[in-house]
């Protein structure tokens, strides 16, 4: 079996992005761009892949974790002087190498995979892969001869007229027999006006020695976009939404308007779903059959239950059972688990709280650090006070019971099984099950108070 590998090369500033964060990390739909390079590369079950890293080398060690090796290049010294730097991992051995730029994210798994197929099986030393464009200019021409095989790469400025109309374009995303890459790598040279060593020199290098050379044409111009700037970067979000939407609502998913709904790469739904616009969702967040998201909800690495309705609401890092109704305008903030048929009605606010099946909180209420049974109903304007300013506390309500509207609950408090709580109190103390507990001054009338203090101001 072919070893399989992959170079990415994430090395450059990015200076004209004209921006504090590495180029790379600039997200499209909610994902740094490095990053959907290197997942696309992932799926491929690769036996190694290596990102060739230099400034911000931490910042993008930190987003990709163990998703891939790393190396460093110190000096920016062109594109091969970055493979180059993968010597020491990958040099000798047998098998296949993809170079991918880090700044290309929308190439598929798809695409790179039939690339490696096409360059295995025409026995090619190294494949390009190059799109058709119906406006080439700026690109690097691919002219083959009459076998079909690429007779060399010509860059714009160096084309003749005959080249220029050429539609076929180099992407900039290779395949190489892995031992010929690294040996023919010794062999470039930095004499031009750059300085620098490049990778496309190898291509010339293998065909001076009667390689085959090879190219792929992807049936997805989108895929060769290279991100250098902030429009290609709204380029690449705009083309990265459509083919996320496309991609679900032919997979059963009912999204109202495609142009204003925003869906993560990573994010999964159940069949039926339907999303209203202006909502955003992403993150791993995935949503079952039947579920309604919007309008305008934002959804972040969730799971959200089937049946469940999200409406005008904000929900994140947290679990949403079946059936639950959430919103308008209602806050669902990280850690929190909300159980079958709940309601979290308008403004309210839940954090790092549990909601047992059943139960309600309809309207204007804090729910902080707290667990929730069954069954309960927590009047509107009740608040957990779960912070003395140095710790959080928790507040314990078991199940069936009632609070009424108004309601301070002083954690670390527990109101038990079937209690009442009275409206307008503040409950410092554990309330006993099936007890009703209040906690309020007594109420006292003074008769004639409204006139007396009107003759006072006259």
């Amino acid at each position: 079996m072919t070893q399989k590998y992959a170079v990415v090369l994430a090395a450059g500033q990015g200076t004209r992005m004209k921006s504090k964060l590495y180029k790379v990390l600039h997200p499209v739909c909610g994902k740094p761009m490095v990053e959907h390079v290197v997942d696309q590369l992932n799926k491929l079950e690769l036996d190694e892949l290596i990102s060739v890293v230099g400034f911000g080398a931490e910042k993008v060690q930190d987003q990709l974790g163990d998703k891939s090796q790393y190396v460093v290049q110190k000096e920016q010294l062109g594109t091969g002087h970055a493979v180059q730097q993968a010597e020491d991992i990958l040099a000798n051995k047998e098998g296949v190498t993809i170079v991918a730029c880090g700044d290309t994210p929308l190439l598929t798994k798809e695409t790179l995979q039939n690339m490696m197929n096409h360059h295995i099986e025409t026995g090619a030393k190294a494949t390009i892969l190059t799109a058709h464009a119906e406006d080439p200019t700026g690109y690097g021409r691919i002219i083959r001869g009459g076998n079909g095989q690429v007779e060399r790469i010509v860059e714009q400025k160096d084309a003749s007229e005959d080249e220029q109309a050429v539609q076929e374009i180099n992407t900039g995303t290779y395949c190489f027999d892995n031992k010929e890459l690294f040996e023919s790598l010794q062999n470039v040279s930095n004499d031009n006006a750059q300085g620098e060593y490049y990778l496309p020199d190898v291509i010339q290098i293998l065909q001076s020695q009667g390689e085959v050379i090879s190219a792929y044409q992807t049936t997805d111009f989108s895929e060769s976009l290279g991100v250098n700037d902030r429009v290609a970067l709204s380029k690449a979000e705009k083309m990265m939404k459509q083919r996320i939407n496309e991609t679900h609502m032919r997979n059963g998913v009912s999204i109202i308007d495609p142009d204003n709904t925003y869906i993560g790469p990573d994010v999964t739904f159940g069949q039926d779903v339907t999303v209203y616009p202006g909502s955003i969702v992403d993150g791993d967040s995935h949503i079952e059959d039947d579920a309604i998201i919007g309008p305008h909800s934002n959804i972040t690495q969730c799971n959200v239950g089937e049946g469940t309705v999200i409406k005008q609401s904000v929900a994140a890092n947290s679990r949403i059972g079946a059936r639950v109704q959430v919103g308008p305008f209602a806050h669902i903030r990280p850690d929190s688990d909300l159980g079958n048929d709940v309601k979290i009605g308008n403004f309210v606010e839940v954090k790092k709280a549990e909601f047992g099946d059943g139960s309600k909180a309809s309207h204007l209420s804090y729910i902080g650090d707290a667990n929730v049974g069954s069954g309960v109903n927590i009047g509107c304007g009740t608040i957990t006070v779960n912070y003395d300013g140095h710790n959080k506390f928790l507040t314990t309500i078991e199940d069936d019971a009632f609070i009424g509207c108004n309601s301070n609950l002083v954690a670390p408090v527990t109101v038990g099984k079937g209690a009442y709580v009275a409206a307008g109190s503040t409950i410092n103390q554990d309330v006993p099950a099936e007890a009703l507990s209040i906690a309020r001054s007594r109420q006292t009338n003074k008769e004639g108070y409204a006139t007396k203090f009107q003759n006072k101001k006259d």
